[in-house]
């Protein structure tokens, strides 16, 4: 079973990897070196979230229709494919901006859409096949070593990225970008090789179509489920939508090179990897509710330090604050993600984990492209771009804490005795009928 998990955890790498040079060196040289709005760049960066509902109906097709005999690897292998042709297209995107504004629009939104369309298609499609091969009670387990293993990777990638373009040129930037998207590609497929059996099952073929309104209905038909999934949007909205923000912050606010604010990923994920291996000892004493809460109360002191160290200038502080931010937020991955899954049925793995990552998504398009437009009109209304940043921190912080406060009222038992609840399951097969 380990070699299984190793290999799922190679395929939540290489995805990974690519969004590591868009959200820590693409987004603060597009921001700070080619004077491009960070309206601009948040939309672009979130662009590819607005495909997210597409998890919903892929996660779900696949539960029904297998190709090849295989019901997960088809989908895995062009979300991978995609997400690589984006990452190496995107900084040559940002580049022609400068000299050709349309001509550098069009090809931003094709590189940015194509990632995002592979993220949608790769995520629901690994996390589904997880579930599947784990078993109920192995999903700890798997959770742990693929979200090991990603921010590891994440941590290698970001050193090496720092390396790479040091001294900074728009060379030394597109090969980068290459060298980490074939990167990936590799180890994608060597994580593939004899992981997923053939199955011998129907496709379901005359089985109805549902809409994606109906197969979201039926999840979010279920009480508890609803609120969880409002919960993991406020709660992402805040932790993830510092994303475009945190690198170009740093340079504006200490005058810290490309270099240096790369490697602030590295630092912050060295503390998600750190409290990765704390999060599991802590589960089995206080269970995955009270982790979560923590978690969402020490990433708030983080970005508190980090709004503070932009107001007064101290950037030993801005580093505590990164530190803070990566405990909290490796603290609350593990522990949402054990709720996650703990939210999720065996007859529809695919469309509740479809649900789920589009939960994930919708965060990342509303924290990300709020973050750009109030930074940008903050900075415009008092001339000053480094208390635009400091707002939308503050704004982050607030955030947490709502999410702190839905989280008191999930209940993983509630959410079981609902979705057993014969009159639910035959309002949703109506629905899909009808």
């Amino acid at each position: 079973m380990f070699r299984k998990q190793f290999q799922l955890g190679l395929i939540h790498v290489a995805v990974a990897m690519t969004l590591v040079p868009i959200n820590s060196t693409l987004n603060r040289v597009m921001i700070k070196e080619l004077a491009i709005s960070a309206t601009l760049v948040a939309m672009l960066a979130s662009l590819p979230y607005l495909f997210s509902p597409i998890q919903v109906a892929i996660g779900s097709f696949a539960d029904r229709h297998p190709i090849g005999g295989l019901q997960r690897t088809p989908y895995i292998v062009l979300g991978l494919t995609l997400c690589v042709f984006g990452v190496v297209l995107s900084p040559q995107a940002a580049f022609l901006m400068v000299s050709n504004w349309s001509a550098g629009l069009v090809l931003g939104l094709l590189s940015f859409g194509a990632w995002g369309m592979g993220f949608n298609f790769a995520t629901v499609s690994y996390l589904s096949l997880a579930s599947e091969l784990s078993g109920e009670r192995g999903r700890g387990k798997t959770i742990a070593i693929m979200w090991f293993m990603m921010i590891t990777s994440i941590i290698i990638t970001a050193i090496g990225l720092s390396r790479m373009v040091d001294p900074y040129t728009p060379e030394a930037m597109q090969r980068a970008f290459w060298s980490v998207g074939l990167v990936a590609l590799a180890l994608g497929s060597i994580g593939l090789i004899k992981l997923e059996l053939r199955s011998d099952l129907s496709t379901g073929l005359d089985e109805p179509r549902h809409s994606w309104g109906q197969l979201l209905a039926h999840v979010l038909g279920n009480r508890q489920a609803s609120l969880f999934f409002i919960y993991l949007v406020i709660l992402l909205a805040a932790i993830l939508g510092q994303d475009i923000l945190l690198e170009p912050f740093g340079g504006e606010a200490f005058g810290m090179s490309v270099k240096n604010t790369t490697r602030i990923t590295s630092i912050w994920g060295g503390c998600v990897l750190l409290a990765l291996l704390i999060a599991g000892f802590l589960e089995t004493r206080l269970g995955k509710r009270l982790v979560a809460f923590w978690g969402g109360v020490i990433a708030f002191s983080g970005f508190a330090l980090i709004a503070f160290s932009g107001i007064i200038v101290h950037q030993d502080l801005f580093y505590a604050g990164v530190i803070l931010l990566g405990l909290g937020t490796g603290l609350s991955t593990v522990s949402n993600l054990a709720l996650m899954l703990d939210m999720t049925t065996v007859s529809n793995v695919g469309l509740f984990i479809g649900a789920w990552g589009m939960a994930n998504a919708f965060s990342r398009l509303v924290g990300s492209v709020l973050g750009g437009v109030v930074r940008d009109v903050v900075a415009e209304v008092l001339l000053t771009p480094i208390l635009g940043y400091v707002v939308v921190f503050s704004i982050e912080a607030v955030l947490l804490l709502i999410s702190l406060l839905l989280l008191r009222y999930i209940d993983i038992s509630a959410f079981r005795r609902q979705v057993q609840e014969p009159s639910m399951l035959e309002r949703a097969a109506l629905a899909g009928e009808s």
